[in-house]
């Protein structure tokens, strides 16, 4: 009887598992997404399609080219090691979430760029999905904003008729080429439009901008940011689902209420109310879809909250005495970075085990070697 060989598998815990796969989640969060892309597209036109279109398809290209490149498959996901393909569809949802923090009539091909950047260098420079330090749509957003910021900061109005049937002029410039103006474009469909987001308005015109229509999604900005309580609705998708920690998101969104409205309290009217920063700019996106992303956010119980009440109190502190209108992009960065830190110092105490004291007593071996 020949000699069978027998395999003993051994594993790490947890030994109980749910049943979910990456590629599971990340076609979730592409399905809690579409209807943010519904919106925009509803909002802004063939632009803001065109726009999705580039930065999804730019960011899945990339990420195909590398793992050829790097001899890696890339049609069947692989779970078990910390590689990136194209089938778990986490370039897609890279793109999409890239493509909705950028302007609405952003050039196409600088769209791309930030696809690209996103996926190389926000993910593969670190060994691909699952040990990226930074989100990878966020490093690609922070590059756009450094290499072009006029074009990243030129926006227009959202509901301007005929924006089914032609693109603002600027999507379609030639790359290298100045974009084509956007005024007449704005000026014969809207009249009085500052070109400016309600945060913009606010921070250097003292211009307030009502809450209902920063909730419903009715003012300027980026493509996917405007649309507070659909953003918000799709997050909680996720969040019955388990496949998204919505304590993350509390923490971020309370921490930016409790500073704003101290602000605001203290200020006397110099500062906007707290519902004004919760429902403005790119924080709801930010907060529900990048915030909560698993790898670069902490995983202890305490060191969640940590992290999104830091990131809420750095978004409140640039808004409001920093030189840029929008600070979500860098809070969360800033969070991203000291996430490791976060869960290091935050880990719970194993079941049994002493407690650690704060300022461990020298041992005897230490003591002696520094004489």
């Amino acid at each position: 009887m020949a000699d069978q060989q027998r395999i003993f598998e051994l594993y790490s815990s947890p030994h109980l598992k749910r049943a979910v796969s990456t590629d599971i989640i990340m076609r979730n969060v592409v399905l809690a997404l579409l209807p943010v892309v519904a919106f925009s597209i509803y909002q802004f036109g063939i632009s803001a399609l065109l726009l999705v279109l580039a930065g999804t398809a730019a960011s899945v290209a990339t990420e195909y080219v590398i793992m050829r490149l790097s001899r890696r498959d890339t049609t069947v996901p692989d779970t078990s090691v910390a590689d990136t393909t194209v089938a778990d569809w986490s370039a897609a949802v890279t793109g999409i979430l890239l493509a909705l923090t950028l302007p609405p009539g952003f050039p196409l091909w600088m769209a791309a760029v930030g696809g690209f950047i996103s996926i190389a260098l926000g993910k593969a420079v670190f060994g691909g999905l699952g040990v990226n330090i930074f989100n990878p749509a966020l490093v690609g957003r922070a590059f756009l904003q450094a290499t072009f910021p006029v074009a990243i900061t030129s926006w227009t109005p959202a509901f301007i008729p005929g924006r089914f049937i032609e693109t603002i002029p600027s999507t379609l410039a030639a790359p290298f080429t100045k974009p084509l103006p956007v005024a007449d474009y704005v000026a014969r469909a809207v009249d009085g439009f500052t070109g400016a987001t309600p945060l913009t308005l606010f921070k250097f015109q003292n211009v307030d901008t009502d809450n209902l229509r920063l909730l419903f999604g009715m003012t300027a900005g980026s493509a996917g940011e405007t649309a507070a309580l659909l953003i918000l609705l799709c997050g909680a998708y996720l969040a019955i689902r388990r496949m998204l920690d919505w304590r993350i998101v509390a923490a971020v969104l309370g921490s930016v209420f409790i500073f704003s409205g101290a602000f605001y309290l203290a200020g006397h009217g110099k500062y906007p109310d707290p519902f004004f920063m919760l429902f403005s700019g790119g924080l709801m996106l930010g907060a529900v879809f990048m915030a909560t992303d698993m790898v670069t956010s902490p995983i202890t119980p305490v060191g969640v909250w940590i992290y999104g009440a830091l990131i809420g109190a750095i978004t409140v502190i640039i808004r409001l005495k920093g030189g840029l209108p929008e600070g979500v992009m860098y809070a969360i960065l800033l969070g991203n970075g000291v996430a490791p830190l976060i869960d290091n110092l935050t880990q719970p105490r194993i079941y049994g085990a002493p407690k650690k004291p704060l300022f461990a007593p020298k041992s005897a071996r230490q003591v002696e070697s520094k004489k």
